[in-house]
């Protein structure tokens, strides 16, 4: 019989992608960068599913908000 803790799932823990490469820099008229931390429906993904750190979420959320504005990105999604 198998013990129960062998099939235990650990979650990795996330880097932020911003902190480790220093020549990534969040812009607003980077769309391309910003839909990866948009879902489907138009919402801005938490920290824990981005893994971004606390001050890089600020920036990218103050740069998506920035391409709304501006009608870069959605504010709805399909």
């Amino acid at each position: 019989m198998r013990n129960y803790r062998e099939k235990r799932y650990y979650s990795r823990v996330k880097v932020c992608q911003f902190c480790t490469d220093k020549n990534l820099k969040i812009n607003y008229k980077d769309v391309n960068l910003l839909q990866r931390y948009i879902d489907s429906t138009g919402k801005i993904r938490p920290r824990h599913q981005t893994g971004a750190c606390a001050k890089h979420q600020r920036e990218l959320a103050k740069a998506i908000k920035n391409a709304r504005h501006i009608a870069l990105l959605p504010f709805k999604g399909k």
